[in-house]
């Protein structure tokens, strides 16, 4: 599991500096595989899917979620 939360985490971070570059006007997936090919297409749904798993997890893996702090009422 600790593979798959690795692959998911690097598709997201992915994913998000995409979006960084988007809005300056460069997306770097259709730059890379080209827009609306089949191969982003794949890429986008794989960041996606890593973004849901992310969320879906992300207590049972962020050591502060599942530590100490989450017992603790937030200030």
């Amino acid at each position: 599991m600790k593979a798959l939360h690795m692959v998911a985490w690097i598709l997201v971070i992915i994913g998000g500096l995409n979006w960084g570059l988007h809005a300056f006007g460069y997306n770097l997936v259709d730059m890379i595989f080209g827009a609306g090919s089949a191969l982003s297409k794949v890429v986008y749904v794989l960041v996606a899917l890593s973004a849901v798993y992310e969320l879906v997890t992300h207590k049972q893996t962020c050591k502060m979620c599942a530590g100490e702090m989450s017992s603790k009422p937030m200030m």
